[in-house]
């Protein structure tokens, strides 16, 4: 015979309520409590069942991820599948469900979210990035649906909750320890500038290069796709210049990987030609050869904090409005000249 929320009640002597309360996870319920409860509920081999709660509440007890561009492309740089393992952390804590949509273009995009919330099929949307004038937030804001967006909202930031590094500084930071290590020439390898967190490294490289009294060269300045082939193009470009950089601020270490292929076919030596600094910190970074130096976003973090925040939306409408800033680190390793002998001064 299959076990009821009443049996669970009965058995961990409380109400059955309290057993519903201690399945939403609320935290008014003690720890010893759902704890108790828990046991119960093991013991007896009771599972809720989430549809009916579902359509009890009208919820349906799931959450929407918005990736851009298809599925496949998006995927072959880890910095996706590592932030919806962070996402996947955070909904599963509350029992929610995941709900993934891709699109080939904006339109393919747009309609998908359309249909998730026109259709009633997730109760707030998370979005994986974060486009100039994009129609996806408006729309979005107009219907009053709970959202969150991963990185910095181009416009309305003091009405949207976002989960967000600090780009500009972290782009900064890089490009000064660049310039500390004594390279005048240092060029920008960007992803596309219709994406926020191209706009806001690009502005950082430029305050370093600017604050540092070095010429600011617009064709140090490329932008390809956060793949390794957009790394590899960016490369060709920048090293037929006359004067070409010995420093390289990559956008992303996918697009890094590529920079370093290319640099060993044209026979470029990395570290002692050109120094190299990326972002992300992908387990790609450590295995590479050499080594990236790159700074640590804490992809996981990021993911986490989007999920826990849009779930408190869509619990708690009247939710605050929130900035979160997950705090970077730069990992130095062996693609920057000057890293041994940092090293060896550390160990002296």
């Amino acid at each position: 015979m299959v076990a009821t929320i009443k049996d669970v009640a009965r058995l961990a002597n409380v109400a059955p309520s309290t057993v519903s309360r201690v399945i939403a996870n609320n935290p008014r319920i003690s720890e010893k409590t759902k704890e108790r409860v828990r046991e119960a509920m093991t013991e007896l081999g009771y599972h809720p069942n989430f549809i009916a709660r579902s359509l009890a509440n009208q919820s349906t007890q799931a959450i929407g991820i918005v990736i851009p561009g298809s599925a496949d492309k998006a995927f072959l740089n880890p910095f996706f599948p590592e932030v919806i393992r962070g996402i996947s952390k955070g909904a599963h804590q509350k029992h929610y469900a995941l709900h993934m949509s891709t699109g080939e273009t904006d339109a393919e995009i747009m309609e998908g979210v359309v249909q998730m919330v026109e259709g009633k099929r997730v109760d707030g949307i998370i979005l994986l990035y974060s486009q100039v004038d994009d129609k996806l937030t408006k729309y979005l804001l107009m219907k009053n649906f709970p959202f969150v967006i991963v990185g910095k909202p181009f416009k309305d930031v003091e009405l949207i909750t976002h989960v967000d590094n600090d780009n500009y500084r972290a782009a900064k930071e890089v490009t000064e320890h660049l310039i500390e290590l004594g390279h005048d020439r240092v060029a920008f390898i960007g992803g596309n500038l219709k994406l926020v967190v191209t706009v806001e490294r690009l502005l950082g490289y430029e305050k370093a290069i600017r604050n540092a009294g070095l010429e600011y060269r617009d064709d140090y300045i490329v932008h390809a796709q956060f793949l390794k082939e957009g790394g590899q193009a960016a490369v060709q470009e920048l090293f037929k210049l006359n004067e070409p950089p010995t420093a390289l601020v990559v956008a992303d270490d996918l697009m890094a990987l590529g920079v370093l292929n290319m640099l060993d076919d044209m026979g470029i030596n990395v570290p002692n030609d050109v120094s190299v600094v990326s972002f992300n910190n992908v387990m790609l970074s450590e295995v590479s050869r050499p080594p990236l130096t790159t700074v640590d976003i804490n992809i996981f973090q990021l993911g986490y904090e989007a999920a826990k925040h849009v779930i408190q939306l869509v619990e708690d409408p009247n939710d605050p409005i929130k900035r979160i800033i997950i705090p970077h680190k730069l990992m130095k390793r062996q693609s920057c000249k000057g890293y041994i002998q940092e090293e060896k001064l550390h160990h002296a």
